[in-house]
């Protein structure tokens, strides 16, 4: 019957202004709530970096952002294939493109080994 009730009625529409930091919840508070109910909220907050310096110090965020760089410095030096840079070295765009990309999905499997909670199922 909750189920029901949740096609049919809806939930409650809850707006959040991030600008003047209000959260607005659109519904009458005399007859939608009853003494005694509560009103859970889940919400997150936005880190400053000047106050939190630990933000931007995370192993796996400089190895897959160095990964990404790489992936796109070898995607740049593959449309200069075979030329000759300075002091007559000549670097392979392609196979540098290839290794970014090998390192890019170790990198996301290792994040998703580590950090990802496992799916879960429903049954019934």
């Amino acid at each position: 019957l909750d189920f029901l009730d949740h096609i049919l009625v809806g939930e409650k529409p809850v707006r959040f202004n991030q600008y003047n930091n209000k959260l607005y919840v659109d519904m009458d508070w005399k007859t939608d709530i009853t003494v005694g109910e509560f009103l859970v909220i889940e919400c997150f907050r936005k880190l400053d970096p000047t106050v939190m310096t630990d933000v931007y110090n995370d192993i796996y965020l400089k190895r897959y952002t160095t990964a990404l760089f790489k992936r796109q410095w070898g995607a740049n030096l593959s449309k200069f294939n075979g030329v000759a840079m300075l002091g007559g070295v000549s670097l392979n765009g392609s196979q540098i493109f290839q290794e970014a990309q090998n390192d890019i999905e170790k990198l996301e499997t290792e994040i998703r080994g580590t950090y990802e909670t496992p799916v879960t199922y429903m049954i019934g």
